[in-house]
């Protein structure tokens, strides 16, 4: 990478610190309204760091070249390391002024970073041992940390921040989005976040209607539509034990996890979309389809209403990439976490605040396969049509579309398995099985935020990195992160 190259990097990883300083004003009001007067000068000290950043990186290339598909990649990569770092601090430096310890465990940087990533990559691992301890400033900011990380924070960055050199379709694709509603990409995402605002609003009626108090509503609601899935409680949505909180947080997951172009269409022309989508289609019936197997393996544990309940929840939790819990997992048969696996691998549609591989490229792959099980069985002269969804694609894009498919499924399951086989070394032999550590590998990496009791302050630092390197990887989808390691190499 050339001066010219670099010039590019830096200037757009200043303008993405400006994101942190945003959210860092826009949490005063918090500490002044709770009378938190503690937390206001760790939230000015993260101010200040984040306009530091800025003026250092942005200012001096303020005028450097426009930003290209190689440059954006980088940045995506590097981008959200930044933001996380900046963002932890907030956690840290509030924490060391309280005291530390397990009340406050972000004193120590390795979890305040931990805390960080998993919130602006949508995860929802914690450090928190009694989040509902925590400082209502720092409640505030785990939530608000997963609702800009839901949307991202390029797209938010393309929305309020982005000028001349910068090319907005290239950082919108560097941040694994591919959809449009609109030709152009700022008018995408202008409607995106207003989608987006709109579903967190109702959500948050939903939450209050179901009886939770106002702050309780709005923090679940962010974190829901986010798919995020930091709770104010240690048990999450399961202190409630109310089936209607049940309800409206299906609804704040669901919405999430499905497209925004899906979302802009049944706005437009009704509930209907929904199933002539072909990806929301199959969305919808592979959350029917978990649910009842998962209802059937936990027909033992539990009566078969009381089963179906909590798979319902727990499946929509793990295929929409929330992580609410209802119930404690690590106790669940290994069928049963398996199961969760599967729904956390696949995850929710392309162009939704979820994680995952996403439902749109399974359906590519079956799609393609069948077709050549046609071809197969027609004869050699025969033209066979692909077809997936209403649409027809030719033999050249369906190779192509399945090739990107294939290519990437084979990457996550490669950094899965790899996951887990190094984080099992990092703990002692026979207190976890091997399913466990597939579980918490699969939450990490999918931002899902599901845990089987791996996930602690006390845990290793090198396993906290570990997870923090498969949520960031998930986050981006890998390929930009192996384009990030080529260029450091020094390689095209």
């Amino acid at each position: 990478m050339g001066l010219g190259d670099l010039g590019i990097v830096l200037r757009d990883l200043g303008l993405l610190s400006l994101v942190v300083a945003l959210m860092a004003a826009a949490s005063f009001p918090v500490a002044v309204l709770f009378r938190e007067g503690v937390a206001l000068r760790p939230l000015g000290l993260t101010l200040g760091a984040s306009l530091l950043v800025w003026a250092l990186l942005y200012w001096p290339f303020r005028r450097s070249g426009e930003t290209q598909l190689r440059h954006a990649l980088v940045v995506a990569g590097l981008g959200w390391l930044l933001v996380a770092a900046l963002g932890a601090l907030p956690l840290f430096l509030l924490s060391r002024r309280l005291g530390g310890g397990l009340l406050y465990p972000y004193a120590d940087f390795a979890n305040a970073f931990f805390e960080s990533i998993s919130g602006f990559t949508g995860t929802g691992l914690t450090m928190a041992l009694r989040p509902d301890l925590l400082p209502k400033t720092l409640q505030w900011w785990r939530s608000l940390m997963e609702w800009i990380g839901g949307m991202g924070v390029i797209v938010l960055m393309i929305a309020l921040l982005a000028g001349p050199g910068l090319s907005a379709a290239t950082l919108y694709y560097a941040e694994a989005r591919t959809e449009k509603i609109h030709p152009s990409v700022r008018s995408t995402v202008r409607t995106m976040w207003w989608i987006y605002g709109l579903y967190t609003g109702l959500s948050v009626l939903a939450f209050f209607a179901a009886g939770m108090p106002p702050w309780e509503a709005l923090n679940h609601a962010m974190t829901g539509v986010a798919t995020g899935g930091f709770s104010l409680w240690p048990e999450s949505l399961g202190r409630y034990r109310s089936l209607a909180v049940e309800v409206a947080a299906m609804f704040a997951m669901v919405a999430g996890a499905v497209s925004f172009v899906v979302h802009y269409q049944m706005l437009l022309s009704g509930p209907g979309v929904l199933w002539r989508d072909l990806q929301t289609r199959w969305f919808l019936l592979a959350l029917l389809l978990g649910t009842g197997l998962l209802g059937a393996v936990l027909l033992g544990p539990w009566p078969a209403r009381e089963a179906f309940r909590v798979a319902a929840f727990q499946y929509v939790s793990a295929m929409t990439c929330t992580g609410f819990q209802t119930v404690d997992l690590a106790r669940w048969s290994e069928a049963g976490k398996f199961l969760l696996v599967v729904g956390m691998v696949v995850g929710g549609a392309a162009g939704s605040t979820a994680g995952g591989i996403k439902v749109l490229r399974l359906a590519t792959l079956a799609g393609g396969v069948r077709w050549q099980i046609r071809r197969l069985l027609s004869p050699p002269d025969a033209v066979v049509p692909c077809r997936l969804g209403a649409e027809c694609y030719s033999e050249e894009e369906i190779y192509r579309r399945m090739g990107q498919a294939a290519a990437l499924f084979f990457l996550w399951v490669a950094f899965l398995v790899a996951g887990a086989f190094l984080l099992a070394q990092l703990y002692p032999p026979g207190r976890y099985t091997l399913a466990d550590f597939l579980f918490e590998v699969a939450s990490a990496q999918s931002n899902v935020g599901l845990s089987v009791g791996l996930t602690h302050p006390g845990m290793p630092t090198l396993a906290k990195l570990l997870l923090s390197f498969h949520m960031w990887v998930g986050r981006l989808e890998i390929i930009p992160v192996l384009i990030l390691v080529r260029t450091l190499l020094g390689r095209r």
